[in-house]
């Protein structure tokens, strides 16, 4: 196979695989714990206000909704989660799927969180790694945990992928 075409058709099949076990990963602890995870909608809250030119919030909780947020927060979940598979395969080679390995998948698992620590949650009004919210190192810890489980899955979507190219 053409290799631009591996790199996004395993970026597609690893990333969603991954994102998706991370999503399942979320609804256990929810339903079973009852410990809920990032809702979305404010995702696609934070992403429907770029169009005015608002770019950070003061409370993203308090910002005025926007149609379809909770279908654009999903969304972009999902392409985000494509896009770190991206990357993981542009720095380790596409020949990384057809023998994944551990430690490039935990890697940029765990790398993720820069995005939400020093991105998002700041854009949200919730402050550098969540340091304004109620409990900050709970909401660190959750956020590890969640980007670790998504790197788990970067690794088990490669597997699998790689028992059905190899």
């Amino acid at each position: 196979m053409n290799t631009y075409l591996e790199l996004i058709a395993f970026s597609l099949i690893i990333g969603i695989g991954a994102t998706l076990i991370m999503d399942i990963y979320a609804i256990l602890i929810k339903r079973l714990f009852k410990i809920p995870s990032l809702d979305f909608g404010i995702v696609g809250r934070w992403i429907g206000h770029f169009k005015n030119g608002v770019f950070s919030h003061k409370n993203i909780l308090q910002t005025e909704s926007i149609k379809y947020e909770r279908a654009i927060g999903w969304l972009a979940h999902y392409l985000i989660g494509i896009s770190f598979a991206f990357l993981l395969l542009l720095i380790w080679g596409t020949e990384w799927a057809y023998r994944p390995t551990f430690w490039p998948a935990i890697t940029i698992g765990l790398l993720t969180t820069v995005a939400p620590f020093f991105l998002m949650q700041p854009a949200f009004g919730f402050g550098i790694a969540a340091s304004k919210t109620p409990n900050p190192n709970l909401a660190r810890f959750r956020s590890l945990k969640a980007h670790a489980i998504y790197g788990i899955g970067l690794y088990v979507a490669a597997f699998l992928l790689s028992m059905v190219v190899s």
